[in-house]
């Protein structure tokens, strides 16, 4: 479990009001002391994570989080923390202590869970406190962490509601390259090792990539930029994809012919991760920006910044250089996102393989709700070196 990317597990998150039995039920999930349990009113601070595997989910991400209701000190904070980790839930769990009618914060926060499209499960806690019959329904369920009544059932139930909410209206790709290569296919990967490349291996989506290729059983060759020529004369035919780090598009496009198909790393994140369409809608803003428009540049990751690095130093050069335009450049970074994003007249996203696809969906429909623009960065790269319609000609011709 540990081997698979934060980003490819099942986020499941506990929500509820303060002591209502948020840790004990996760504890009782996990057969871990995982969260502190405690009658005292805000002991749950920090959202508690918890990697375990829940069949036939495989490898899920547990979310203990802060109680939405509570009132001690710092709790302002903690809240703000409960709602980051809502935005990144694939499943969220309603921990109630009630047995009759919910409150009105559970009822407005099973609100926030239609709104942001999160399928839910409603758990009664503290079953042995009662003599009423179990409840178990389509998504509601009793059960009690100090018996263990009930805890293989919600398991259960876990399973059947997030597998039966997948979105049928979005495709849901099982790999980075599922669906655009054939076995036997040869395909290459231009992968850059610069001052900015990690030491002893290679980027996330580059590895995602590779093990998605290997897994179609495609021929697959990993070769520098310099290198490039060499492979092209090596090689008895013309390769079948060529997909390459956006950052050498520009070297890349004018070494593999025309008729060779040419996508990056970057473009096949956006649709692995389910937000191809819309960031392809989103880049013709870039035509239209003026003087002193300001423009977001966030990245799902933190890492030490070197000097060349992509969001802060080249993308605001080759924006400047395409549009003519004086402009201000905004970054984030990381697991945090401005919820105001109104002053943003275009939003450039990274690929996104450190977030969720649900995360990274939030960030999107978050700008489109407001009418901003959302694209990112191998989409931007490949518009100011004039080969979009090139980068995604393949995808487009498997219409999926």
């Amino acid at each position: 479990m540990s081997t698979i990317p934060y980003s490819e597990r099942i986020n499941i998150s506990f929500f509820g009001a303060v002591n209502s039995g948020k840790s004990s039920l996760m504890n009782a999930i996990t057969s871990q002391n995982v969260s502190i349990v405690s009658d005292i009113e805000g002991t749950t601070t920090d959202p508690v994570r918890k990697t375990m595997e829940i069949l036939p989910l495989g490898a899920v991400e547990l979310y203990d989080t802060a109680g939405f209701d509570d009132n001690s000190p710092g709790s302002e904070l903690r809240i703000k923390k409960t709602l980051e980790i809502l935005r990144k839930t694939d499943l969220a769990i309603l921990v109630t202590d009630k047995f009759t009618s919910l409150s009105e914060s559970e009822v407005k926060m099973i609100r926030k869970f239609t709104e942001l499209n999160i399928p839910y499960i409603v758990v009664h806690s503290k079953s042995d406190l009662i003599d009423e019959n179990i409840i178990y329904t389509e998504n509601e369920i009793s059960v009690s962490a100090k018996t263990g009544d009930g805890i293989e059932e919600l398991k259960k139930l876990m399973c059947s509601i997030y597998l039966s909410n997948l979105n049928e209206n979005k495709p849901q790709y099982k790999s980075v390259t599922d669906g655009l290569v054939e076995r036997e296919s040869v395909i290459v990967l231009v992968t850059p090792i610069d001052n900015s490349a990690p030491k002893a291996r290679l980027i996330l989506p580059q590895v995602q990539t590779l093990r998605s290729l290997l897994d179609s059983f495609a021929i697959t060759v990993v070769v520098q930029p310099s290198e490039l020529c060499s492979v092209l004369k090596l090689l008895k035919r013309l390769p079948d994809l060529v997909i390459t780090d956006s950052q050498v598009f520009s070297f890349v496009k004018d070494i593999i012919p025309e008729n060779v198909p040419l996508t990056s790393f970057s473009i096949l994140m956006a649709r692995y991760k389910g937000i191809l369409p819309e960031a392809l809608k989103g880049i013709e803003a870039l035509k239209n920006l003026k003087d002193d428009d300001c423009v977001l540049i966030s990245e799902g990751c933190s890492h030490h910044r070197q000097c060349g690095d992509i969001a802060r130093d080249k993308l605001p050069v080759w924006i400047k250089k395409f549009t003519g335009r004086k402009l201000c450049f905004e970054f984030t970074s990381g697991g945090t996102f401005p919820v105001d994003i109104k002053k943003y007249s275009l939003i450039v996203h990274c690929g996104g393989c450190m977030l969720s696809s649900r995360e990274l969906e939030y960030r999107q429909l978050l700008a489109k709700a407001l009418g901003i623009p959302f694209t990112n960065y191998g989409i931007l790269i490949a518009a100011v070196n004039g080969i979009l319609d090139r980068s995604v000609k393949h995808i487009k011709e498997r219409k999926i």
